[in-house]
């Protein structure tokens, strides 16, 4: 809205200096402090009125014993992140471009779905909140939505099913009549396993950003027909703009490490895990990035796919030796290294750090093709 006005203002008075918000760069940079701001100003008030209302996180019994000290700690604070993403890219966002309405119709689906889960956990008391299969049917959902949206409208007629392939040159893989169920695959599965990172203090919302900060600069990349050319990978008209979206969610996820490092004083909740998960599985299908997300969101693989070796080699076990058997101490892998004895924030830390290595990797699969 404020791109808006700025851009009516420098079209019809010119004044000096003005000219600078149609760059895409500035308008980044004013969306992550604006993200930023707002955690800092409302973050205070909303963890204000969860402690006053008893919002408070329920341990399972079942989970590290570590973690019976944070019952009570107030949740729902994904409430503080979603806001300061949405806020920031309604004022220096193009709202006329598709990618950023896309963007903002996963945020707030899936926001609303894990707000609901929430709701029905902590304030209704209802111990496994959102039936799961509605909650499935909801990430299903959104991702036919996104899926067909990209695969039918006209803007991506030539590229709607086509995406770059890791450490190949000059070659495109065509997902074909696979992309619809392969992209509701992805957005559900990404939003699921950012669900299942979230059991540490810091841990999501710390990989995300840094998730959420590679996207960004891949998007603004493929929406330079010069730099797209030069990386050889697919230019997207108009994809650019993400980065506004993305640079809130970087300046959000700062914003509210700042409340949930450890030990943390609010966690976000299924409202904050589930839409985050649910925007980096869209973001990689609109840069056209699908086959890098296990490379750049290999943390939230590793971690979806510790609960998956750990719940099948049990089953497995069970059923040949009578007895079920363990892989890890615990699922999902960050308790494993809990229950190992690794202090909390040193996990944090050090997963951070790989995050980061996979971010680079990321990019120098763009150089070594």
């Amino acid at each position: 809205m404020l791109y808006y006005l700025a851009e009516y203002i420098n079209k019809n008075f010119n004044p000096p200096g003005f000219d600078v918000f149609r760059f895409l760069t500035w308008r980044s940079a004013l969306s992550a402090i604006t993200a930023m701001i707002i955690c800092f100003w409302i973050g205070p008030k909303i963890l204000k009125i969860l402690k006053k209302k008893h919002v408070g996180e329920e341990i399972r019994h079942d989970g590290p014993q570590t973690h019976f000290s944070k019952a009570g700690t107030p949740t729902m604070g994904g409430v503080i992140v979603l806001l300061a993403i949405l806020v920031p890219v309604l004022l220096w966002g193009d709202l006329k471009n598709t990618y950023i309405l896309l963007m903002l119709l996963a945020t707030v689906w899936m926001g609303l779905v894990g707000f609901i889960d929430d709701y029905l956990k902590v304030v209704k008391k209802m111990k496994k909140g959102l039936v799961a299969r509605y909650k499935l049917m909801n990430q299903i959902g959104l991702g036919i939505v996104i899926a067909c949206l990209i695969y039918f409208l006209p803007e991506f007629e030539k590229i709607n099913s086509v995406t770059t392939i890791p450490f190949i040159k000059q070659i495109e893989f065509d997902f074909s009549y696979f992309y619809i169920p392969l992209m509701v695959f992805i957005i559900t599965a990404t939003s699921n396993a950012v669900n299942l990172t979230d059991g540490l203090d810091g841990l999501a919302i710390g990989t995300v950003g840094i998730a959420g900060l590679a996207i960004g600069l891949i998007a603004y990349l493929s929406g330079n027909e010069i730099f797209s050319r030069y990386l050889d990978i697919i230019y997207l008209p108009g994809n650019g703009e993400l980065a506004v979206y993305c640079a809130a969610l970087v300046g959000a996820s700062l914003g509210f490490l700042w409340f949930n490092s450890y030990p943390a004083q609010v966690f976000m909740g299924d409202t904050g895990s589930l839409a985050l998960g649910g925007a980096i599985g869209t973001l990689s299908i609109l840069i056209k990035k699908e086959f890098l997300l296990p490379i750049l969101g290999g943390i939230f693989f590793a971690e979806s796919l510790s609960v998956i070796l750990q719940r099948y080699y049990f089953k497995y076990t069970k059923k040949k030796y009578g007895e079920g058997r363990r892989i890890f101490k615990m699922s999902p892998l960050h308790h494993h290294f809990e229950l190992s004895g690794v202090p909390e924030p040193k996990i944090v830390t050090r997963f951070y750090i790989v995050a980061v290595i996979l971010a680079i990797l990321t990019f120098a699969t763009f150089k070594i093709r």
